[in-house]
């Protein structure tokens, strides 16, 4: 009887729930504060400066040192390495040292036997500090030429002559505030101390490798004697890239102070106070158009927000500079960056890492241009698009060459019945006194790869047992995006396997070294095509072996639904790996990826800084009170494009979950510095995230059909990051709702803050001052 081989069944493609779904649920699914912990294991807490800025002349940690199980104070003095944190601008020390620059930076630490014990004993500490001046605006920072990093300007073309002969005119300012990362799990680090000055530390991070370098970078020692380990985090967002070394650096030093395992984690108030946020920018421009809405002439104006020291600030506000176009061809512009200190936390990378403060830019000049015209926005938009064949580079020289907003966008404005709908609410809003409503579309052009190329790349590792299970290391992180779930699809469909032969363990600096961090989007695009390159190794290995028992090609062979198929005979990939291992035939391997074609001058600002785009569009509603300012999303409607997806559930979550989060940061997230430096907004009294209550009713997300054009894992396309931007729509919504309400002239621009609190729409309809 002739055995016919099964249909292959592939594990990409599918909605496989996430690897840790049951284990979370259940209670089972580890982070680091419920790992077991060493014997002999104290507890930190930080002593943080309650000055904006200052000089730090001393710290009286006496009274301290008096109170039980406190085993001793650490500060700068004690970092046996380098007192500097090795961040790549050099600038940030472990411990304030002779200046203190923020309320909330760190000073030192308090050890003691229990974490009740270290966070009583730090309110007993007295730092002597005398302050200083300080600069708590962006405005104020400008005046002073107050800068983390030199100013960055791009230019295209002659946006003056532009302006000058431009048959329509604008100009305005726009404020746009930062936000809390809020991830559920805290900042969090455990430190071991091994044998001969090796160190391992558990750290809540989006890049172990930099957490590695950084640790022995203040220890003094050789990356070798540090390894990092992170099963997954809760949540990250950005806020666990570089702030997440800072925790596992000051574990570190006091642990090689005192000889014994150190435990830090930050509650949720020093947290705030502590880490830095998503960047606020303020914006100037002076555009130029003509009748139909088109862009002549751009001049730009972007200051960013940094804190006091650039942290990750300077590729954080080249990509705003990178997408201040999103889709839009802008043929004669001129764009100023500049990255300003202040006396506050120092901001850092935060989902979408300025690419959120660029589009919005420009979708709220669009939104003026058409009230100006008196015409639609979205054809305002539509207008300004990029175009196929020309109009189709950008204003850092890179041609976008994979557009696909042409179709998409009118896909979207027809299934949400866009038109209608605007009419209707037209007709609506002319006989509702108090109530308003706004509708809006905004697209997303998002680009793909670090900007910095050198970390475009990534390595893994496939281990095949005899028993025909697999085992994946990779240099990506988990944080509940579900990476390693996707990563565990690819390499399970590579060797033709069951998807729950395939185990994805911890992310360890031993195992993959130098990995990047998982950021921009790149986690699967990255790391799935290093284990795809790592399990096809293996899978060669295994092909030159059949094919010489069966006498064929290696090319002939099949790996499908757990069976190895030759033209001559059937195997159970399990017979085959046991065969092989006793044929001494390598049986696992690694993996390394580059990404190709990507160039980028860091001074010019120009190349093609990015593999490929990703694109979407939403189409939000919204209502506002005019007496209270309140406002509500009633609904949107997305489509979205994720390429071919690997996992179609995994990616409509990331959809929605980056909608929400976006729509939170421009209405109701709101950081509040009071005059002395302070965080006032630093717990979630006061501090408002989305909570389920703000979900619209109506919230409905597709997937654009089309694989991605550039030769990418599975056909896919990230999806990290750009639905981040889709809730510009509900900003730009909002200013339409407010249009519809102030009176006066309906052609002049929305002066709407964001977030769009109900205060700030009360003053963007004129109904409240200062």
């Amino acid at each position: 009887m002739t055995k016919t081989a099964p249909q292959p069944l592939r594990a990409m493609g599918q909605s496989h729930i996430h690897e840790s779904a049951r284990a979370q649920v259940a209670g089972a699914a580890h982070y680091i504060d419920d790992l077991p912990e060493v014997k002999g294991t104290l507890y930190a807490a930080p002593i943080l400066s309650t000055v904006a800025h200052g000089t730090l002349n001393g710290v009286d940690a006496s009274a301290a040192l008096a109170m039980p199980g406190v085993r001793g104070v650490v500060l700068a003095q004690d970092v046996p390495g380098d007192k500097l944190l090795a961040a790549f601008a050099h600038d940030e020390p472990v411990f304030a040292t002779g200046t203190v620059q923020h309320v909330g930076q760190v000073i030192g630490l308090v050890v003691a036997d229990t974490v009740m014990q270290a966070r009583r004993a730090v309110r007993a500490v007295q730092p002597d500090i005398t302050p200083l001046p300080a600069i708590l605006s962006v405005q104020e920072a400008l005046d002073a030429e107050s800068y983390v990093l030199p100013p960055v300007f791009v230019r295209r073309g002659d946006p003056e002559a532009a302006l000058a002969r431009a048959p329509h005119r604008l100009s305005g300012s726009l404020e746009v505030g930062g936000q809390e990362h809020f991830y559920l799990e805290g900042q969090v680090a455990y430190v071991l101390p091994l044998e001969q000055n090796q160190w391992w530390v558990y750290s809540s991070t989006q890049h172990p490798g930099e957490v590695q370098h950084w640790v022995s970078h203040a220890l003094g020692i050789d990356n070798h004697a540090v390894t990092v380990e992170c099963r997954r985090m809760g949540g990250g967002f950005g806020g666990k890239e570089t702030q997440a070394g800072h925790l596992a650096v000051w574990a570190a030093v006091a642990a090689h102070k005192l000889g014994r395992p150190i435990k830090l984690r930050l509650d949720r108030d020093e947290d705030f106070m502590v880490t830095g946020k998503r960047h606020p920018f303020s914006y100037r421009y002076d555009v130029g158009f003509d009748g139909t809405g088109r862009i002549t002439g751009l001049q730009l104006h972007m200051a960013a927000h940094c804190g006091f020291s650039a942290d990750l600030s300077g590729p954080v506000a080249d990509r705003a500079v990178f997408h201040s176009d999103n889709a839009y061809f802008l043929s004669d512009v001129e764009i100023a960056s500049y990255r300003c200190k202040l006396h506050t936390q120092s901001h850092t990378a935060f989902r979408g890492f300025g690419g959120p403060q660029g589009v919005i830019v420009i979708e709220a000049i669009l939104g003026d241009i058409a009230r100006a015209l008196g015409l639609d926005a979205q054809d305002v938009r539509r207008v300004n698009l990029y175009g196929t064949t020309d109009r189709n580079v950008t204003h850092y020289q890179m041609a976008v060459e994979d557009n696909i907003l042409h179709d998409l966008l009118p896909k979207l404005e027809h299934d949400a019945q866009y038109r209608q709908r605007q009419a209707a609410i037209s007709a609506w809003n002319a006989q509702s006194p108090v109530l308003k409503r706004g509708l809006a579309i905004t697209p997303v052009k998002f680009g793909i790869s670090f900007t910095a190329t050198l970390f475009n790349q990534a390595g893994a590792l496939v281990h095949v047992y005899t028993d025909g299970s697999v085992q994946v290391n990779h240099g990506g992180t988990e944080m509940g995006q579900g990476l390693h779930t996707k990563v565990a699809q690819i390499v399970a469909d590579e060797l033709g396997v069951p998807l729950s032969r395939v185990l994805v363990t911890a992310s360890d600096t031993s195992k993959v070294p130098n990995a990047s961090a998982t950021a921009a989007s790149s986690g699967t695009d990255l790391n799935g095509r290093a284990a795809q390159f790592a399990a096809r190794n293996v899978r060669d290995n295994l092909a030159s072996f059949v094919c010489g028992l069966d006498g064929c090609g290696a090319g002939a062979i099949r790996f499908e639904g757990g069976q190895v198929i030759s033209p001559h005979k059937v195997r159970a990939w399990g017979d085959v790996v046991k065969e092989a291992y006793a044929n001494r035939i390598q049986l696992w391997s690694d993996g390394f990826y580059r990404t190709p074609k990507i160039h980028y001058d860091k001074t010019t600002l120009t190349g093609r800084p990015f593999y490929y785009f990703a694109y979407g569009a939403a189409c939000s509603e919204v209502v506002i009170d005019t007496l209270t300012g309140e406002s509500r999303v009633l609904r949107v409607d997305i489509l979205h494009d994720v390429g071919h997806s690997i996992n179609p559930a995994l990616d409509v979550g990331q959809i929605e979950g980056g909608f929400i989060q976006g729509m939170g940061w421009l209405t109701t997230e709101q950081l509040v510095w009071n005059d002395k430096g302070t965080l006032a907004t630093h717990a979630p009294s006061t501090y408002k995230i989305p909570a389920t209550g703000d979900v619209p009713a109506h919230f409905k997300v597709q997937l654009w059909p089309e694989a991605n054009r550039e030769d990418n894992v599975g056909g896919s396309k990230a999806v990290g990051e750009p639905p981040f931007m889709l809730a510009i729509s509900v900003f730009e919504a909002l200013r339409n709702a407010v249009a519809a309400g102030r009176g006066g002239d309906a052609t002049a621009p929305v002066a709407l803050t964001a977030p769009a609190t109900a205060e700030n729409v009360l003053r963007a309809l004129g109904r409240l001052h200062g």
